[in-house]
């Protein structure tokens, strides 16, 4: 009997595309930025002359804006640096903090603004309707602008969804205060504006849960949301010569980074090494993953053995690891 084990994955260190370069993300990030920085620091001037509390008010919803922005800047540095030390895969799951980090001001923000809806829709304050739709117009196309440009960059990773978030909710919060201040200056209706207030805050409830659910499911270690983990074993199995798959591993390093590693046993005779490239190319062509590490042994000789005390008994296998994690897939009726 042959028993040798193969831990390869060239395939894994290669290839990691995201359609948007680094390099472009930033401009398209750094020219959003440019824009909400401009229009935040002209509303400030403003709302300081005008002595308008609702504009300073905008000014600092668009600052969390830009906060969310450069925030994503420097992950986006971070995460570009090479892997040394103890950092084996790099800094890049610092786009997935700063994602966590936009989902978390999202919620508090959302939390804020329901808090101050609320207290307005029970003791409404009186509302300038002419200078709030101007503002709320100007806002729309500034926050229309920054969030093509965003939307240009790569949106599959986290951190750039995170900021893109950010930018489209204070869209979505400029339509509802020119909506409610038509409301206002047709009909004189002035707890419009908390009620347009409250609806974009369920917008950023909704986009606050799913990037803390994204980021949260990446630092959990959770298989790729696309990636059924008892389904993929069961496909590997059925390969030609593969006759169990166990400790079957797969997990985001990052968004749009998937990796895996998986112990794989074939027939006495089969070729190890013909096995584990037909395995990663499936893994690469089906599934999108190209960071492998697979373990491809024979499976042992069944032979008839006398056993004594203590010895090893035939029901046990000397190619299974001492405790395989997850379900064992084999081809044959197994649970999951």
């Amino acid at each position: 009997m042959s028993d040798h084990g193969h831990s390869h994955g060239p395939g894994g260190h290669s290839g990691h595309s995201h359609g948007v370069s680094a390099d472009a993300d930033r401009r398209w990030l750094g020219a959003a930025l440019a824009l909400i920085t401009v229009f935040m620091a002209a509303e400030v001037v403003v709302g300081i002359l005008a002595g308008s509390l609702a504009l300073l008010s905008d000014a600092a919803h668009m600052l969390t804006d830009a906060a969310s922005i450069v925030l994503a800047l420097i992950a986006m540095r971070l995460a570009a640096r090479p892997a040394r030390g103890g950092f084996t895969y790099g800094l890049k799951r610092a786009e997935i903090l700063s994602a966590q980090v936009n989902g978390l001001t999202l919620l508090l923000l959302g939390t804020w603004l329901a808090y101050e809806a609320v207290r307005r829709l029970i003791d409404p304050p009186r509302v300038a309707g002419g200078p709030m739709l101007a503002t709320a117009l100007a806002g729309i196309v500034v926050n229309v602008a920054a969030a093509w440009c965003i939307s240009k960059a790569n949106r599959t990773s986290l951190n750039v969804e995170g900021a893109y978030q950010h930018v489209l909710n204070d869209l979505f919060a400029f339509i509802g205060t020119a909506v409610a201040a038509l409301v206002v200056l047709v009909t004189g209706f002035e707890r419009a504006d908390p009620i347009a207030t409250l609806v974009v805050v369920a917008l950023m409830v909704k986009a606050a849960y799913g990037l803390l659910r994204d980021s949260g499911r990446i630092f959990l270690e959770a298989a790729p949301a696309d990636v059924d983990p008892d389904a993929l074993g069961d496909r590997l199995v059925a390969r030609p010569d593969v006759v169990e798959v166990h400790d079957l591993h797969v997990w985001q390093i990052t968004s749009g980074q998937a990796a895996l590693s998986a112990h794989i046993l074939v027939e006495p005779g089969g070729d190890c090494h013909a096995v584990r490239r037909d395995l990663e190319d499936v893994l690469r062509h089906d599934y999108g993953i190209t960071h492998t590490t697979l373990q491809v042994d024979h499976t042992p000789e069944r032979v008839l053995q006398v056993a004594l005390p203590g010895d090893r008994t035939t029901g046990e296998d000397p190619a299974h690891c001492d405790a395989p994690h997850g379900p064992v897939h084999r081809e044959e009726p197994h649970h999951h």
